[in-house]
């Protein structure tokens, strides 16, 4: 720095008394910038003017708000730390917006003060922690964007498509009495928290069913299945599915008559800040399944048979949760009002209206019935059954074998799997989950197969 020199060459006389320290100052080559420090010259405390005087030899006065800054901090050190070296050279960072200054104040030895040291770190850690988790924030903002972009044209298109469920009354006529319920079923796994990418089980959080019913004569016809806002939301907290007929897992609704958009804002993705581990990252959920489903009922109990239409062939994820090609479970719904254990009791049971609670007559459980899951909180259980088959769940009622018009309920199910083979077949995009709920590739992982 010219200035830095200038003021060297014109250092002014030393004052009487002093002779022999001047002329030791004056013999001393002038510092170079940048070339470590100078030989030490030990002054009187009188010579070297104080603490201000040993601040301003430390060539700071390219930048005078930090040197004002620094002359502030240390001002309040001790006399007894005074005589311990001059501090570690300051970068001047004028202009530095990110809290960089605080930073080379903090580099600075001002061992005279602990208590202002620690200030000045505390001040530098949540700085730091606000940046990033701002940094983060933008990223993610931007992706958003361009998801919510991307979600918006699918949802057109599924409003749009006028074709893909068919009313045909003479279907209608032969369906089975022992089909409660049939539609489209979709299995959903996330990741825990910071998981991107899962490599077994034991890295998911949570498994999700979602069941989308159709009218019981419809057929499907082509393109996305049109929202009609009655979607249910079940969450598996075993995160897996029965894999014979000893496992028996807990299901509830958590979402009962869900849109579209009711599960996009599920299954999305969420960062937030903690105070623990800064940023934290809640993955998007992925689907690993879709096919076609059936509610039936055999007089004394009640069945969930499901039919996969995609993927083609199952692999290592779709057997470690539980899924086959095609299967069945047992379920029977909970009563709300019975007691049960801790860690199988939710804290807002379902609350059911009277002509339906009067159903389960005091017993702990009741074959599930379709109605029970338009209620958020109701729970039940789900028993392995058929693995690889659809088993019991697809026995013909005997009043139904003696009318020639009713179909099979496994002729009923065959059909809707046919249809929903040729829907999704035609379907844009690589997924067609994505094309049915409108999820973007920006925001969601596609089906996977593999860990």
């Amino acid at each position: 720095m010219a200035s830095t020199r200038s003021s060297q060459d014109s250092s002014p006389a030393a004052p009487n008394g002093n002779k022999r320290a001047a002329e030791t100052s004056a013999s001393l080559p002038p510092t170079k910038r940048g070339r470590g420090r100078p030989k030490k010259v030990q002054k009187t405390l009188e010579e070297t003017g104080g603490v201000e005087d040993t601040v301003k030899d430390k060539n700071i006065e390219d930048d005078a708000e930090v040197a004002k800054q620094f002359e502030q901090n240390t001002s309040s050190a001790t006399a007894a730390k005074r005589g311990r070296g001059r501090p570690k050279k300051v970068q001047n960072t004028a202009k530095d917006t990110n809290g960089s200054a605080v930073r080379n104040l903090v580099d600075v030895d001002i061992e005279g003060d602990e208590a202002i040291a620690k200030q000045i770190k505390n001040a530098i850690g949540a700085n730091a922690e606000k940046n990033a988790f701002d940094d983060v924030k933008a990223d993610t903002d931007n992706v958003k964007k361009v998801a919510a972009e991307e979600q918006e044209a699918l949802s057109k298109d599924i409003d749009n498509n006028n074709n893909s469920v068919i009313k045909d009354d003479k279907r209608e006529a032969a369906i089975p009495s022992s089909i409660l319920e049939k539609g489209i079923i979709y299995f959903f796994f996330r990741g825990r928290v910071g998981i991107e990418e899962p490599q077994g089980i034991e890295d998911i959080a949570r498994s999700y069913i979602v069941l989308r019913p159709l009218p019981l004569g419809a057929k499907l016809g082509e393109g996305p299945l049109e929202d009609s806002g009655n979607a249910r939301l079940l969450v598996l907290p075993k995160k897996m599915l029965p894999k014979n007929r000893q496992d028996r897992f807990l299901v509830f609704v958590e979402r009962p008559s869900s849109t579209i958009e009711d599960l996009r804002e599920q299954f999305a993705s969420n960062e937030y800040a903690t105070k623990t581990s800064g940023t934290s990252h809640t993955p998007s959920a992925t689907p690993f399944a879709e096919g076609i489903y059936a509610m039936t009922s055999t007089g004394r109990e009640s069945h969930l048979a499901y039919h996969l239409t995609v993927p083609a062939s199952i692999g290592e994820i779709q057997k470690e949760l539980g899924l086959n090609g095609k299967g069945s479970f047992v379920v029977s719904a909970k009563n709300p009002n019975a007691p049960g254990p801790a860690n199988a009791t939710l804290d807002n049971p379902a609350s059911y209206p009277e002509e339906i609670q009067k159903k389960f007559r005091n017993l702990r459980w009741m074959p599930l019935e379709p109605e029970l899951l338009n209620y958020q909180s109701t729970q039940f259980l789900i028993i392995g059954e058929g693995m690889g088959e659809m088993d019991k769940a697809v026995e013909e009622m005997s009043k139904d074998a003696k009318d020639d018009e009713k179909e099979k309920p496994v002729e009923e199910l065959e059909k809707l799997q046919e249809e929903d083979h040729d829907r999704v077949e035609h379907l844009k995009g690589d997924d067609p989950v994505f094309a049915d709920l409108g999820l973007s590739s920006k925001e969601y992982s596609k089906m996977q197969t593999t860990w």
